[in-house]
């Protein structure tokens, strides 16, 4: 019964981070300086989950095994005042379109709560079946 535990909880894991990337990529949609106040547009991040439970050496659950950027060019607006327009006066904003990442937080929400519910029904066993053997 513990792996099962062990193979939800992974999956709890995973989803924990692809919300938090996704709400990263939603509250940076508009950002076009980086840390240093230099023009650097946001780049899109992506969670690309894989199989298997690192933390726990399982070949058994999920585990995120990387954050990518997104290389899709960025959004050029047509801002010619803007001091970081280019030579045709747009400049470029990140490549983040808000419906899309509304899905995968859907998504990620709902595989959530699908290992949440697994986790209910292991607990469930265990105690029916403790119950049996007391």
């Amino acid at each position: 019964m513990h792996g099962s535990l062990d193979i939800s909880t992974s999956g709890l894991i995973a989803q924990r981070t692809r919300l938090n990337v996704v709400a990263a990529n939603v509250a940076n949609q508009n950002t076009i300086l980086n840390e240093n106040g230099e023009y650097e547009p946001f780049r899109r991040r992506v969670a690309r989950l894989g199989a298997g439970d690192p933390a726990t050496g399982s070949e058994r659950g999920v585990h995120v095994m990387d954050i990518e950027l997104d290389e899709s060019p960025p959004l050029l607006k047509y801002e010619p005042g803007s001091p970081f327009a280019d030579e045709n006066g747009y400049v470029g904003y990140p490549n983040i379109n808000p419906v899309v990442e509304q899905m995968n937080a859907m998504e990620a929400a709902r595989s959530y709560e699908a290992n949440i519910a697994a986790i209910e029904a292991t607990k469930s066993m265990t105690s029916i079946a403790l119950q049996l053997l007391g």
